[in-house]
């Protein structure tokens, strides 16, 4: 060896040092608040496969008379929906309805600043399937929305709504707090009492629980026959609900919670002035 030697460079990163570089460099990208965007197309998606079960029943029970029993019709968006919080539930909190969205904001759980974005993509991703199922199954939307049944005031059909909406919500909030502790577990709990509500609830007011679920195959159809009904109630439920969860368990915010509300994404916890 000569005398004079080049100062050995540093050696490249190993594979099992790169490995774990990239992993946080992906960690760090998935937390940066500017991947709003993931959320919502979460939001989309998520509510465009719930409202393509919700609707698809009475829009193929339609098209092949006597397919589609009332069980399976109110079965089938449960258990979507128990589907879509296990697989993407971590990334926006698989909220795919309004009322939620409003529900998790008003306990502090959910920014105010992100629920109009949440609800747009929630409506949108409910039209999408409207759309969709007209196209392939080439019968009126109509038949997949939420009316108030034969014989029953929009008055009735909005109590419906409402005493319905109330339960669903308190089991989101609880399943979701801290002081319950169940994580995801509690996709089996929403799927469930959405399944039972509309095994019992849902010959007076459809028990849409959700104003995108009943908007989409509304707006499609360009029938909007009693859809107060399917904003109010929900929404009046959702309060109630809020109210409840605060007896219960006192005020929300807490870490848990607000991971549920919103995801891994970026959770953003409440703070005194911040909206």
């Amino acid at each position: 060896m000569t005398a004079e030697q080049i100062a050995p460079t540093p050696s490249a990163l190993g594979p099992l040092a790169r490995y774990e570089r990239s992993v946080i460099d992906r960690i760090a990208d998935f937390n940066d608040p500017r991947q709003e965007w993931r959320r919502l197309f979460s939001e989309l998606l998520g509510t465009f496969f719930l409202v393509l079960a919700a609707a698809g029943g009475g829009m193929m029970g339609q098209a092949f008379p006597g397919v589609i029993s009332h069980g399976a019709a109110v079965v089938a968006p449960a258990l979507t929906v128990m589907a879509i919080i296990l697989f993407m539930g971590k990334v926006s909190g698989a909220h795919l309805n309004p009322a939620v969205s409003i529900a998790f904001a008003l306990r502090r759980d959910f920014q105010w600043r992100r629920v109009p974005g949440y609800v747009i993509v929630q409506l949108a991703g409910a039209t999408l399937a409207a759309l969709f199922l007209h196209a392939v199954i080439n019968v009126s939307a109509k038949y997949g929305s939420n009316y108030p049944a034969h014989g029953y005031s929009n008055m009735a059909a909005f109590w419906m709504e409402l005493i319905l909406t109330t339960g669903l919500v308190s089991v989101i909030l609880g399943t979701a707090s801290g002081a319950q502790n169940v994580g995801i577990i509690g996709a089996f709990g929403v799927g469930g009492y959405i399944a039972l509500a509309g095994l019992w609830g849902s010959p007076i007011s459809g028990a849409s629980m959700n104003p995108a679920r009943t908007f989409g195959p509304d707006l499609v159809s360009g029938t909007f026959t009693g859809y107060w009904v399917y904003i109010a109630g929900p929404v009046a439920g959702a309060v109630i609900a809020v109210g409840i969860a605060f007896v219960l368990r006192g005020r929300g915010g807490d870490k848990s919670a607000a991971g549920a509300a919103q995801g891994d994404l970026f959770t953003e916890t409440y703070e005194a002035g911040k909206s």
